[in-house]
């Protein structure tokens, strides 16, 4: 699955927690049974109300409190840190909070010149915002290895009231958390992202710009936020997409070529094998060339998503020794790919099978898979016919997708 932020009025906390309950209803009922079986449920209570403003209507969240005078200290990070891990979440919401926590205290470190765990979070540590950020950590949990990508964000205009007086818009520890994010002056007032919001962004890394991958819009949600504006709804939008139907899915890929011939050969490895595991990049491929003086060198190939490009070429830039890359935006076609996970002995070997034109499925097993085992071309050739005409007693575990 994908999902896509439109940040409408901004993104916080609760709005995102809304905006996500808004499009997973389903989720909502375990959620609450998650949240009061933790021991922050002793102290607050969450729900997503139905609302609606003069125009749309989605979710708000609430968090009421109960029972807070019992609550032990949690104002400085190292006591969110301690409530948090003795609050029984489960490991992948606890590592989400401490994720989101950590990056809101690091900001905070350096606004303010302290100690990390001597952080003290102020407004970030009333009950709501704790609340907030374990609920949006329990519901990225939930997407699992879902992607993200984000519409332009609003910077906002004014000033902010904050327990030290007035700060300008965005805040001090929300403009560091936003470093490196597209912001966009849509000329309206107010404090359009939270520390909150931000920390949740920069945790969530999403992809910004035009999305060329075909996709099928599955739902959208809607979060609405405390704060009204004059003429727009002050709400965070989420679509949620998944990949097209088995078949050749088109769309454009940006393309950079580049030549190298003054970097060794293991630096210049290490090198690609980074570039082929960022955010965004689909191929790496190398040949060797001549050039000028007769000198021996590799030229590069890196294919991106374009909305990545701007990231790619300074990776390129920075791990190489390139001094000038040229690039283009291309169209491409690319078959829909499975990988069916089947076993061989005692190891599990992935097969790919290819959706090719007139229903023929193509299946290669993962050289990498079959390095260990025994018996050479009659092995692979043995797991290629099997996946083409599967045991249907044969364990397996398939994943898709559109691939390079």
């Amino acid at each position: 699955m994908h999902y896509h932020l439109d940040p409408v009025g901004g993104i916080a906390g609760d709005m995102f927690a809304a905006a996500m309950l808004d499009l997973h209803p389903e989720w909502e009922a375990s959620l609450y049974e998650a949240f009061a079986a933790t021991g922050l449920g002793r102290y607050v209570q969450v729900n997503a109300e139905v609302h609606r403003d003069h125009t749309l209507g989605g979710r708000r969240f609430r968090v009421s409190e109960r029972n807070v005078h019992e609550a032990p200290p949690h104002s400085r990070f190292q006591d969110i840190r301690r409530l948090l891990r003795s609050a029984a979440l489960g490991t992948p919401v606890l590592e989400v909070s401490l994720a989101i926590f950590e990056l809101l205290a690091q900001a905070e470190s350096r606004v303010h010149g302290v100690a990390l765990d001597d952080v003290s979070f102020h407004e970030l540590a009333a009950w709501d915002s704790i609340a907030d950020i374990v609920t949006a950590s329990w519901l990225i949990a939930q997407t699992g290895d879902a992607s993200w990508s984000c519409a332009m964000l609003p910077v906002g205009r004014g000033r902010v009231k904050t327990a030290h007086g007035f700060l300008p818009v965005p805040a001090p520890a929300t403009a560091l958390l936003l470093e490196g994010f597209p912001l966009v002056d849509d000329g309206l007032d107010g404090e359009r992202i939270t520390p909150t919001g931000a920390a949740i962004l920069r945790h969530l890394q999403p992809a910004f710009g035009p999305r060329t991958e075909p996709m099928r819009l599955r739902g959208n949600g809607i979060g609405f936020g405390t704060k009204t504006f004059k003429g727009i709804s002050n709400i965070l939008r989420v679509l949620a997409f998944a990949p097209e139907a088995k078949g050749a899915h088109h769309g454009r890929v940006a393309v950079c070529h580049f030549e190298v011939d003054d970097q060794t050969p293991e630096d210049l490895g290490l090198a690609l094998d980074r570039l082929r595991e960022a955010p965004g990049v689909l191929d790496v491929v190398q040949s060797p060339v001549y050039g000028k003086k007769g000198r021996m060198g590799a030229q590069i190939q890196v294919v991106a998503w374009p909305e990545r490009l701007e990231e790619v070429r300074d990776l390129c830039f920075t791990e190489t020794t390139t001094l000038g890359i040229r690039w283009q935006i291309a169209s491409r076609t690319a078959l829909h790919r499975e990988i069916e996970t089947r076993p061989v002995g005692d190891t599990d070997i992935r097969v790919k099978q290819a959706h090719r034109p007139g229903r023929v499925v193509t299946s290669k097993a993962e050289m990498q898979d079959l390095a260990g085992t025994q018996g050479g071309f009659a092995v692979r050739e043995g797991v290629r016919r099997a996946a083409e005409s599967p045991d249907p007693k044969a364990p397996t575990r398939k994943t898709s997708g559109s691939g390079s």
